[in-house]
């Protein structure tokens, strides 16, 4: 890893033993930077959890040293050292006869802080994980869901402000469809507070969807891979790692590799004041079978066939509305995602409500194998070129 990274946490030769000679985490580098979301995956009892509770001092390495924002965790008071970081576990950990606002407040009034400023905090981040207050304050543990119980554990575990937040399977409690939304919560929440998060999970999908990095863990402790999602899925370190991640690592690479102005195609143009004899003259013209139509401002308003340009009248009398459209800074997998959806031929892309060009099978297809080639050979991704009959590597 580059040297000049501003690191959070690090790990230098961390290794723990048991009594009995059982290795249960192996002479581990790791460098997490400030601000970054690091996941750690692994089959069971690889020591990605035992990795995550050394950080914190809840098991004390046998050999190696731990630094957060470059002081030794071992020279920490423990107790003050766990207050500076957020931890969040598959169980919850929730106390039950307490309110859904005392439970959040738990680490604020250890901390000394005062009742308004406890109060303001609390009501802040419940209202950050999607739970009005007003409602769900005065609740306790047992009258939420499973996944409002999960956003109120993150919300504690944020109470105080702490650098570094830890999250033991914080989503797999949960049913699939629910977890999808916390991810997607939980995302949108790092946006904004852009916290330093090590995310243990045993879901390769969950973690190359959340991790800015991913470090990927084999049966004995060792670190088999550190690297970007799109770099694990697209260049394996080992055959353990090929394997872990399966056989389908390429449409799991499609969720990571976000679209490129340069992927897309660049279809006829219709304004939607535009006649219909002067639309199906350009057309004809470009030899197309369809355009897209767009507005005065170029916002997307719809597309219309060739076929359709009959008669009188303008173009936006008869175009039809273009449901299978997805945003600039979605991914390749919301591209295709949306295709199906709508048994589409394409799908527009836009900035706002401005059409930017569109994605079709081909071109999606190209636009996977342009990532995986720009990151093999180290160079920008509009520079590479790719035809469409070769294979994806």
């Amino acid at each position: 890893m580059d040297g000049s990274e501003d690191l959070m946490i690090r790990l230098h030769g961390v290794g723990k033993t048991y009594p009995g000679g059982n290795v249960a985490v192996q002479e581990l580098d790791l460098d997490v930077p400030r601000g970054s979301l690091v996941t750690l995956v692994g089959p069971s009892g690889c020591g990605k959890s035992t990795t995550l509770k050394m950080i914190n001092r809840l098991i004390e390495p046998t050999t190696g040293r731990i630094e957060l924002d470059g002081e030794d965790v071992t020279e920490i008071d423990a107790v003050q050292l766990r207050r500076r970081i957020g931890y969040v576990i598959q169980q919850i950990g929730l106390f039950p006869h307490q309110t859904i606002r005392s439970n959040v407040a738990t680490v604020p009034k250890l901390s000394g802080w005062d009742k308004k400023r406890t109060s303001t905090r609390v009501d802040e981040l419940l209202a950050t994980m999607g739970l009005d207050p007003a409602e769900f304050g005065d609740r306790y543990p047992h009258q939420l869901s499973g996944g409002q119980r999960q956003r109120v554990g993150v919300a504690r575990a944020l109470a105080a402000d702490p650098e570094v937040l830890l999250m033991d399977e914080p989503f797999g409690a949960v049913d699939p469809v629910v977890r999808g939304r916390l991810q997607d919560q939980f995302l949108a929440v790092q946006d904004n507070l852009a916290k330093t998060v090590v995310l243990v999970t045993h879901d390769i999908e969950e973690a190359v969807r959340l991790g800015d990095r991913v470090a990927v863990f084999e049966p004995g402790g060792r670190l088999a891979q550190y690297d970007t999602p799109s770099r694990v899925l697209g260049a394996p370190a080992d055959e353990f790692v090929a394997e872990f991640v399966g056989a389908d690592r390429g449409l799991r690479r499609l969720a990571v590799t976000p679209i490129d102005s340069s992927d897309l195609e660049h279809p006829p143009v219709l304004h939607a004041h535009d006649t219909l004899a002067g639309a199906r003259a350009q057309l004809e013209g470009a030899s197309a079978r369809w355009a897209v139509v767009v507005d005065d401002q170029d916002n997307l308003a719809g597309w219309i066939g060739t076929d359709e340009c009959q008669g009188s009248g303008t173009v936006i009398d008869i175009s039809e509305r273009m449901d299978a459209w997805v945003a600039s800074d979605a991914s390749l997998k919301d591209a295709l995602s949306t295709m199906l959806q709508w048994d589409a031929g394409w799908v527009a892309v836009l900035e706002g409500d401005k059409f930017l060009g569109v994605l079709t099978p081909t071109t999606l297809h190209e636009a996977l194998r342009r990532s995986v080639s720009a990151e093999e050979e180290g160079v920008p991704h509009e520079e590479v070129s790719v035809s469409s009959s070769g294979p994806l590597r």
